[in-house]
């Protein structure tokens, strides 16, 4: 299992017509994930005044998120992913531990203790940042993602039905939340060590496809504090 990751992760909001358009393109360039389409769960740790967020939304050179991950709905067997994003100069590394989700109940265990457990490098830097940072679980966030590879380098993932909220800050009901995009649009994230591959980049190019700035927790601030949280549409079930 990779723990630590270096690589550029540069961001495209597509339509559906450009979403089957590249996927169409993928047949002779990558393959599909093995598990298909699954679900993503986050919580995100901040600050009651909301320091990590609004420092990243500024676009400083360096910042940093922790996040507590896993995949589908977690049942005692489920590996959770505690994970320290940084970004430095528009390249992203990410650095995280693994554990059982039953270690979360087990002796009511706080993540203190499991970080201490580990004892690893990576372990370390989470307790540094864990002691210096006062943040806590503040936002929940879901999505389904696809994702491809092309064995070698590149990695492309699509990402739809992504929904956040405040409270309630457990794993068990995705399907409950707030809408982060439009339901008609997908967001992909091309991730590499390296470069865009030139079949790739004529593909952005061809159907005028560019990068944004976008982040799905400062989004979701975002929208939170402007007040918009009336307007959007709550979900029924669509995350799965």
């Amino acid at each position: 299992m990779v723990n630590v990751f270096k690589r550029h992760e540069i961001k495209y909001m597509l339509t559906q017509e450009q979403h089957a358009y590249i996927l169409d393109a993928f047949k002779n360039h990558m393959t599909a994930d093995a598990y298909g389409k699954y679900l993503v769960q986050n919580m995100y740790f901040d600050t009651d005044n909301w320091d990590v967020i609004q420092k990243s939304i500024e676009k400083p050179i360096y910042k940093e998120k922790l996040r507590l991950r896993c995949y589908g709905i977690p049942t005692a067997d489920t590996k959770m992913f505690l994970e320290l994003k940084k970004k430095y100069k528009g390249i992203v590394y990410k650095r995280r531990i693994a554990f059982l989700m039953a270690e979360l109940f087990e002796n009511a265990k706080s993540l203190h203790k499991i970080i201490e457990e580990d004892g690893s490098q990576i372990a370390r830097e989470l307790e540094f940042y864990l002691k210096t940072n006062p943040v806590h679980e503040k936002v929940y966030i879901a999505y389904n993602r696809a994702a491809y590879s092309d064995g070698i380098d590149l990695r492309v993932t699509f990402d739809t039905d992504a929904y956040f909220r405040l409270h309630s800050l457990g794993y068990e009901s995705p399907e409950v939340g707030q809408v982060i995009f439009p339901n008609d649009k997908i967001l992909m994230e091309v991730k590499t060590a390296g470069g865009i591959p030139l079949w790739l980049t004529k593909i952005l190019s061809d159907k005028k496809i560019f990068p944004i700035s976008f982040s799905k927790y400062g989004e979701s601030y975002i929208k939170y504090i402007l007040g918009d949280v009336k307007q959007w549409t709550s979900t029924s079930s669509s995350v799965a």
